[in-house]
């Protein structure tokens, strides 16, 4: 294997939802240190998105943060079309964009079980088919065949059951399945994965987070810069890698 001393994603562009904070922030900056330009979407996050972009920016490539409810096909329409025309075409898209709760099974309300699946698994659907046309351009004059990358992010929780978490789990289990028949439908152009985070330690300092790093094989809990790394992981992976659903859990689900 010959070596390059070029960043692996340098010409290379990525959007991600969901990219203004948290695991998305996490995983923008690790495509961007790669070489990627990266545009980003937020919901409520302006300011937070506004200072990821800046710091994007610091890393010497091209970043755009894009509005997007990606619940609204119309707003996930308009987005593609503006992160579109900024960005190109995109060869990486991450589906980041989710919402978390936890609710007893029999308190959960039919809202709550529409709302988590119309962000976490409708989301992706409609920004991955809005994507289909960017991820499938050329460059101008390039002879090289299509190579796009979608990655999803998916969770522990798609994998294992959740007792208080049944429209989270749910959703991403539903999403798990999303990306392989997306592999199967988009192949061989487009390679589509999922990563699937344990139990992250972004901040919270709780006896419960205590307890589960204590459970957990590798005896920690996982870090944003875990999760990111196996996103540029499978944006740098050899193409013929897909349909995969890579657990990032410290072992915690075995």
């Amino acid at each position: 294997m010959v070596c390059s001393p070029y960043p692996p994603l340098r010409g290379k562009t990525c959007l991600i939802t969901g990219g203004a904070q948290r695991l998305g922030r996490a995983s923008a900056l690790a495509l961007a240190q790669a070489g990627a330009d990266v545009a980003i979407t937020f919901r409520d996050s302006a300011r937070q998105a506004q200072q990821t972009v800046a710091d994007l920016s610091a890393l010497g490539v091209h970043a755009f943060a894009f509005h997007c409810d990606v619940t609204d096909e119309s707003s996930v329409k308009s987005m593609m079309q503006a992160a579109g025309r900024e960005l190109g075409r995109v060869d990486i898209l991450v589906n980041n964009a989710a919402i978390y709760a936890d609710v007893d099974f029999e308190r959960l309300t039919v809202r709550q079980w529409d709302d988590m699946f119309a962000t976490n698994t409708r989301g992706p659907f409609l920004v991955s088919r809005e994507a289909l046309k960017w991820l499938r351009r050329k460059r101008p004059g390039s002879k090289q065949r299509v190579e796009g990358r979608i990655i999803h992010m998916g969770s522990l929780g798609g994998l294992r059951p959740w007792v208080t978490h049944a429209h989270y789990c749910a959703s991403k289990a539903a999403l798990h399945m999303l990306t392989k028949v997306m592999a199967k439908a988009l192949a061989p152009q487009i390679a589509v994965n999922a990563v699937a985070p344990g139990v992250i330690d972004l901040g919270e300092k709780s006896a419960f987070m205590k307890r589960i790093a204590r459970t957990a094989p590798m005896q920690r809990n996982g870090s944003a810069n875990d999760v990111a790394t196996a996103v540029l992981f499978f944006a740098t992976a050899p193409q013929f890698i897909t349909g995969q659903i890579l657990a990032v859990d410290g072992g915690l689900g075995l």
